[in-house]
């Protein structure tokens, strides 16, 4: 981190990712998973989360987005969380009976619904991301040579109300998102 305040910045956050679960009301629910960072895991992750939504009774459309942004970020922690680069620089080890093994890295989501808000963190403990506002521009990519388009984030960014992205190099990403899900406006929500 650059500053004092970036860092003040990022330790907030943090705080307020751990506060998603302080509440305790009739219109309060959360779900917490975790799983290996392998490609196949992003089909269970979305069906996880959009099975999730479903007391909201989400339309076709909002599973769709939110099953679309999930997608996305639970891909960005596979492909360019744990690559190559993060094995060879922050390879973790465990002994076993004098034998050592790579233990598999992982992907957690934590969700909340808070009444007709689904609040989504998808989160790993990569190599992060050094330049976020580059990360986040529609079509770059750190990874053409793997036929990436560098939309991740843009489609995250259409298909939810809100996206914010926490990074630091050598201790992971954090995407936090929210999708209003229902009929009635933001306005009377905030009210």
């Amino acid at each position: 981190m650059n500053s004092k305040t970036e860092e003040q910045n990022f330790i907030q956050k943090m705080r307020e990712r751990e506060a998603y679960g302080k509440r305790n009301d009739k219109e309060h629910n959360e779900m917490q998973i975790e799983f290996d960072a392998v490609s196949i895991n992003e089909a269970f992750a979305r069906t996880a989360v959009a099975s999730f939504l479903t007391p909201l009774n989400p339309t076709l459309e909002e599973i769709s987005d939110v099953k679309t942004a999930v997608s996305e970020a639970v891909t960005n922690a596979v492909i360019h969380g744990y690559d190559e680069e993060y094995f060879k620089q922050y390879r973790i080890r465990t002994e076993d009976q004098g034998e050592e093994k790579q233990t598999k890295p992982k992907v957690y989501i934590h969700c909340v619904l808070d009444g007709d808000v689904l609040h989504v963190e998808i989160w790993d403990k990569g190599k992060g991301i050094a330049n976020i506002e580059l990360a986040m521009e529609p079509l770059y990519t750190s990874k053409p040579e793997q036929d990436r388009s560098g939309m991740g984030f843009a489609f995250m960014e259409a298909f939810m109300d809100d996206l914010e992205v926490i990074s630091e190099p050598g201790y992971g990403t954090t995407v936090l998102m929210k999708k209003k899900v229902g009929v009635s406006s933001w306005i009377e929500h905030e009210e």
